[in-house]
């Protein structure tokens, strides 16, 4: 990482050492994040939708409208392996399996195998239904490292209602330490609206989570998917910094948080690229714009076109799709809205949009 080592924090410096004993292949391409960025190149995390097969219907879904048709091309295990050698030649280091829920895809492991768990750090998200003692010993077996789990409220009616399924809560609860007691590394993962940001149930989760050792990431509210056109919902800058404070005493973190030295703003593309069961990939999983298709272009290419759009190739300090309401208005509802997704690159993003890749 380009951070010095006695400048991380406490729980940085003992990933770092973990992932440097376990996965020194992996180690060695995070090593190199800091010269990439400086050379104006993605780090993408591939958050990649594998599937979107799901035993849930939550309110909040951001995927609804993302499903395409049948006779669309979908991601074969053999694509999965072309996938990994791509990114690996890009250098980039994190995949995260997500759907739809990984957990109930028949076909989990030969995903992991052909991700190859040496050459990448993977991340399985999981709505904690299927995820007890033994599927967590065995996810650690077969090389995940990490698990994000979905987890909404204390309260177990409040998370049952949200995620609409009786019984999700004590569940989650059950992954939380079935998770800790395999070894896997757990993080909780929790919608915040402008409505829960400043409240007090917010803050007895935090606790919570520091009573079990897990951090929380947070994902603010989107007008996308289940939530298109609920604006009321969206944060504003003094909530964000009021997450902030927030982080200063317990781990808690948004994709805006600088991590390993590393202060990217928006993270969309840069950090993040988001890539659908039908192979297009997209700035971020709520931006729901079609840079490239993978099964027509290489990776890299995809990637550098959106590099190659300010918004995503420069320093923003703010979450395009959460808080700033000018690319909400003129993007997400001008361009977004009531078309087929994703929606092509060139009907949302023109000439102005677009930036020398040299003086990005």
């Amino acid at each position: 990482m380009p951070a010095n080592y006695e400048n991380l924090k406490a729980n940085e410096r003992e990933n770092r050492d973990l992932l440097k004993k376990n996965k020194p292949y992996v180690y060695e391409k995070m090593m190199r994040y800091g010269e990439k960025v400086k050379n104006g190149e993605s780090i993408a995390i591939l958050q990649f939708q594998y599937d979107y097969t799901c035993n849930f219907q939550c309110r909040h879904c951001c995927i609804t409208r993302l499903r395409g048709k049948k006779e669309d091309r979908v991601f074969t295990i053999k694509d999965v392996g072309e996938l990994s050698r791509q990114a690996d030649e890009m250098g980039l280091a994190q995949i995260v399996i997500t759907g739809g829920e990984p957990l109930v895809f028949p076909d989990f492991d030969d995903i992991v195998r052909a991700i190859d768990p040496q050459k990448f750090y993977i991340v399985s998200d999981t709505n904690g239904w299927f995820l007890d003692e033994k599927k967590a010993k065995h996810l650690k077996s077969i090389g995940v490292d990490k698990i994000q789990l979905s987890l909404d409220s204390l309260s177990a009616p409040e998370h049952d209602d949200f995620r609409r399924k009786k019984g999700s809560h004590e569940r989650a609860l059950r992954a939380i330490d079935a998770s800790l007691k395999a070894g896997l590394n757990i993080i909780l993962a929790t919608v915040v609206t402008k409505q829960r940001i400043g409240s007090m149930e917010f803050v007895d989760f935090l606790e919570f989570a520091k009573s079990k050792g897990v951090g929380v990431f947070v994902t603010y509210a989107k007008p996308v998917g289940e939530w298109e056109g609920k604006l009321d919902m969206l944060v504003t800058k003094e909530d964000m910094s009021r997450m902030r404070e927030l982080e200063k005493k317990y781990n808690v973190f948004t994709h805006l948080t600088p991590a390993y030295g590393l202060n990217l703003g928006c993270i969309a593309v840069k950090r993040m690229v988001s890539i659908t069961k039908y192979g297009d990939i997209m700035p971020c999983p709520y931006i729901h714009v079609s840079l490239g298709n993978f099964f027509e272009e290489p990776l890299k290419d995809i990637i550098q076109r959106g590099m190659n759009i300010k918004c995503f190739g420069r320093h923003v300090d703010t979450c395009l799709i959460a808080e700033d309401r000018e690319f909400i208005e003129e993007y997400e509802v001008k361009k977004i809205y009531g078309k087929r997704l994703p929606v092509r690159c060139e009907e949302v993003f023109t000439e102005k949009d677009l930036i020398d890749p040299t003086k990005r």
